[in-house]
């Protein structure tokens, strides 16, 4: 791909798709541009991808030909208004914040911006993302297979109506945490047991991959998979039982809902 592409922050988010960019050879390290605040933060980015960065957000906006603003929410205003001036006219401007809206960002830039609103997750780093995504009525056919193109350079990509994207941070941006909550759980069940620490991580970590992975490769629901682990009278089944009386699944439900009631705050207070 002959595009640069830009990236306004250099958080935990946007390293991680940065480095699943670079990983996937997609473009070449030349072709990517960061910014952060601190000099410290750009040397260590520069030296560990290997990708052009500045301190000037201005130089990034001038130079990207896809520019993901990686900020929270209460700083896109800001940063905004200081690079508009500097974003090329065909541009493509890729927020990665909840709550902010395609018809907002129009409003802050211009009604002639073409917008990209996404929600990505950490498991980019590893080429295991999976960002939804929308886009306004600026960006083309081409530019949208473009987009989608990038975005799958580090892991899965799914466009969605922008009505359902605040429901995107509780089902998968967000839900890694409780994944990884999940997983140290299984692995402190099982040190009870006696099961040293590492290995009780590499055990609780691969099964849940391979969980995954069976649902994404055979296309069985989730229920019917689960059923088929729970032999009649059997250990598995026990075990079901007492998540069913702990309320698990409904843990999740509440959990879900309360990231996407903050993911829509998040919005209006911007």
């Amino acid at each position: 791909m002959k595009q640069s592409i830009g990236f306004i922050g250099c958080g935990n988010m946007a390293q991680a798709i940065i480095g699943g960019i670079v990983n996937s050879g997609l473009v070449d390290k030349t072709s990517v541009m960061a910014s952060a605040k601190t000099r410290g933060t750009v040397e260590r980015i520069e030296e560990k991808y290997g990708i052009r960065t500045t301190l000037d957000n201005g130089e990034v906006a001038a130079f990207a030909d896809l520019l993901f603003l990686a900020v929270k929410p209460d700083q896109h205003q800001e940063i905004l208004s200081s690079i508009k001036e500097n974003v090329k006219p065909d541009t493509i401007v890729i927020t990665m914040a909840a709550g902010i809206t395609l018809h907002w960002m129009e409003a802050v830039l211009t009604p002639h911006s073409k917008i990209v609103r996404t929600m990505p997750n950490t498991p980019s780093l590893v080429g295991e993302g999976m960002t939804a995504y929308c886009v306004n009525g600026r960006v083309g056919e081409g530019e949208r297979e473009m987009v989608h193109a990038v975005l799958e350079s580090f892991g899965k990509a799914e466009e969605m109506d922008e009505s359902l994207m605040d429901a995107i941070p509780a089902v998968s941006g967000s839900s890694p945490a409780y994944a990884f909550m999940f997983m140290e759980a299984l692995a402190d069940g099982a040190v009870k047991e006696g099961i040293p620490r590492k290995q009780a991580y590499n055990l609780a970590a691969q099964a849940l991959l391979g969980a995954a992975k069976m649902v994404l490769e055979t296309g069985s629901h989730p229920g019917e998979l689960k059923d088929a682990v729970c032999s009649p009278g059997g250990a598995t089944i026990e075990a079901v039982i007492e998540l069913e009386k702990s309320g698990f699944k409904g843990s999740i439900v509440r959990a879900m809902d309360a990231c996407t009631k903050k993911a829509k705050q998040l919005g209006r207070e911007d």
